[in-house]
């Protein structure tokens, strides 16, 4: 069963930043040791060590009392006095009784600095207006919310830490993210637009189910310095939901509850449009259990069909598969032209500089390519498409070539074809050959794939194989199609016919002696032959491991030659005494050259 992962980092962008600004803060030097040198003490016992005295720089700043500031701020004007904001709302952490931030001694000074971050928020332009995008806690205190106009907030709040939103730099964080999760937990795994999807079918037992590793992923993503939501359930559209608007941080939906765990959840969890929410506040409907009686035709009027299809995939109704993210780096190489091309000539020129350079490519990372994809460009904006693929790696460039001449053909050049991307989808190592042995003469390379590439590109991949054999006693199951540049080997020594038919066909009219005499005659595809010789017979039993029918089965195969020098493969069901060994029918399995 699918159980899917969301990964939620809400504060994403915030905690991005102050990540940044911690590894960036250089690290305060290391106070000396430093001895106390006062040779007049004044009136205080206590020595001051570098000007340092208790209580005189109160007593020289003359910081008026608490009683002086209300007396002050009512002698004002009701139009010059400070608001309430500034006078009620503000207050200064107290120190800890027991751990203050700095420790005095006779004989040294040590100074702690402050960890506090400041307010920061994050401006982003909506539309045609700044707005904040972002703002930590210390910012919401202060009155500053996301949406609300960048003017508006720093009207409010003048001394507070505004800087850029980059949507750029998160996006990468979170690919980055990813990507270590294809790489350590999961190989199915993909960025959103907040978070992280991951698919834990068949992964959840490595790290001792699904709430240890949970718990794992949430202490990881305490270390990095992110808060993180997960939760687990049926369905990506359910984990997404949960993870934004769930009660709890982790949240783990048991199979088959995920219609009670996103029922009490609001309309907004199932990732619809503006339109599609303002026309559920206006019927009325909150949250997801309003909808769910609903009759879904009614309901597709009322918020459109792609509402439907939200709710679907929350549900498992439809299927939301997920891309996984790919930890390769295709190889790929483009070429831009001054001037359209639409000739045969010029379009087999360009495949041949972008193959030189897409070899240059391979051979610098230690690769072969197994097949390539060539895109094209129109001048109208349209893309032609075309693909090649070898039977194994290589990067020489002439037979490459080759194959891709094969496909101009199919290129529609239209107005002209102005830009062209050569990729390598499938690639696999290839090592350089000694060429040593071969230009001595002591070896003879024969080597049919490039045969079988050209083949296979004038009439198709499926149309080239080789047969290779499978233990199997069965005829029509002992071969099966394989690779046509790899040699089979481990055949059978019994001699078998050159044509096998995939299915056995039956025979008419059959004369033969019972139980081991080959027929004497019988009549296939409307002709009739008459045996002149016959060798057998060769009893096969059926394989009753694989169903109950083939328990007592028999076949009795025979090699018979008929009046015209055709040499046939025919089988009795049945070995002619007991019953439950067959029905006494004839059948053909296959032709002899």
């Amino acid at each position: 069963m699918r159980r899917v992962v969301s990964l939620f980092l809400p504060h994403l962008a915030i905690e991005r930043l102050r990540r940044l600004d911690r590894h960036a803060t250089p690290r305060p030097e290391r106070l000396a040791l430093q001895l106390p040198i006062d040779d007049d003490p004044g009136e205080c016992s206590v020595p001051r060590g570098g000007g340092w005295r208790p209580g005189a720089r109160w007593a020289r700043a003359q910081s008026p009392t608490k009683i002086e500031v209300a007396g002050q701020v009512a002698a004002l004007p009701a139009h010059a006095k400070p608001p309430m904001r500034e006078l009620g709302r503000r207050s200064e952490a107290a120190s800890h009784p027991y751990k203050s931030q700095s420790v005095t001694r006779p004989a040294m000074i040590v100074t702690r600095p402050a960890t506090a971050h400041a307010p920061l928020a994050l401006v982003g332009k909506v539309g045609r207006r700044e707005e904040i995008v972002a703002a930590c806690a210390a910012a919401a205190s202060l009155g500053i919310h996301v949406g609300m106009a960048a003017t508006h907030a720093r009207a409010l709040v003048s001394d507070l830490d505004f800087r850029p939103a980059q949507p750029e730099a998160d996006a990468v964080l979170l690919d980055r993210l990813a990507l270590l999760a294809v790489r350590r937990w999961s190989p199915i795994a993909a960025a959103t637009t907040d978070g992280v999807w991951l698919d834990l079918a068949g992964c959840d037992h490595l790290y001792g189910g699904e709430e240890r590793f949970c718990r794992r992923l949430r202490a990881f993503c305490q270390r990095a310095g992110f808060t993180a939501r997960i939760a687990v359930a049926d369905t990506p559209g359910a984990a997404h939901a949960l993870a934004r608007y769930g009660r709890e941080d982790l949240t783990i939906v048991p199979a088959g509850g995920t219609v009670q765990a996103i029922s009490p959840l609001p309309i907004a969890a199932l990732r619809l449009t503006g339109t599609a929410l303002s026309a559920a506040k206006r019927f009325g409907f909150e949250t997801i259990a309003d909808l769910l009686p609903v009759a879904r035709g009614p309901l597709a009027r009322r918020l459109g069909l792609p509402a439907i299809t939200r709710l679907d995939q929350a549900l498992g109704g439809v299927a939301e598969p997920i891309t996984p993210r790919e930890d390769v780096t295709v190889p790929a190489v483009e070429r831009r032209l001054l001037e359209p091309i639409g000739t045969a000539e010029a379009i087999a020129q360009v495949m041949e500089d972008l193959l030189g350079d897409l070899a240059e490519v391979l051979q610098t990372s230690g690769l072969g390519a197994r097949s390539l994809r060539l895109s094209g460009v129109c001048v109208d904006g349209t893309e032609q498409v075309v693909a090649v693929g070898t039977s194994r790696p290589t990067r020489d460039v002439s037979h490459l070539l080759r194959l891709m001449k094969l496909r101009i053909e199919r290129i529609d050049p239209g107005l002209g074809l102005e830009q062209f991307l050569l990729v390598a989808p499938h690639t696999e190592p290839l090592d350089a050959m000694d060429l040593g042995a071969v230009l001595a003469g002591e070896v003879l390379v024969r080597d049919p794939a490039r045969l079988v590439d050209v083949v296979a590109g004038r009439i198709g991949p499926n149309a080239v194989y080789r047969i290779a054999p499978i233990p199997s006693h069965v005829p029509e199951r002992a071969v099966a199609r394989a690779d046509p540049v790899e040699m089979p080997a481990g055949w059978p020594t019994w001699r078998r016919p050159v044509r096998l038919f995939a299915r056995p066909e039956p025979l008419w009219g059959v004369i033969a002696l019972l139980p081991d005499q080959p027929p004497r005659r019988f009549e296939w595809r409307g002709q009739a032959h008459k045996v002149v010789a016959g060798d057998g017979p060769e009893r096969i039993h059926g394989e009753w491991w694989r169903r109950d029918a083939e328990t007592w089965a028999v076949r009795d195969y025979y090699r018979v030659e008929d009046e015209a020098g055709g040499r046939f493969w025919v089988f009795r069901r049945g070995d002619g005494t007991h019953d439950d060994t067959g029905d006494l029918s004839w059948w053909i399995h296959g032709v002899f050259a």
